[in-house]
């Protein structure tokens, strides 16, 4: 995806969305600016730069990663802030791998069960015959 990323003129195509949903780009653009504004929030912004740093990282967005750390850093989050952050997200990320995979073993089992009980009414069946 990094082959796409072009941070100068990639925004040139935001022209599509004001051309056609200006509605939708407008409210959205709200959106964005209450979230990150610099003041009147609970969570500091450097906080939740670095939390959209991370969130960036685990959805694999280069546009999230690049504008959220650089973000950051005019926040005041430093290096090691940033590298923490990184490590969140590289945690969460192999966390979901580990806990999806559990359900692997669930559904495994789920099907080995109704395997058996298939299996059982086979048996049963030509049993009687």
């Amino acid at each position: 995806m990094s082959d796409y990323f072009d941070r100068t003129a990639d925004k040139t195509f935001t022209r599509v969305y004001k051309r056609e949903t200006p509605d939708i780009l407008a409210a959205f653009a709200a959106f964005d600016q209450a979230v990150f504004a610099a003041e009147g929030r609970e969570i500091p912004l450097k906080y939740r730069e670095l939390i959209a740093l991370a969130v960036g990282i685990t959805t694999q967005c280069a546009y999230c990663i690049d504008g959220h750390a650089q973000n950051a850093v005019r926040a005041g989050a430093s290096e090691a802030e940033l590298a923490e952050a990184a490590w969140v997200a590289t945690a969460i990320r192999a966390g979901g791998g580990y806990a999806h995979g559990r359900l692997a073993f669930k559904l495994a089992g789920d099907a080995r069960v109704e395997h058996e009980h298939t299996d059982e009414h086979q048996h049963a069946g030509a049993g009687a015959q």
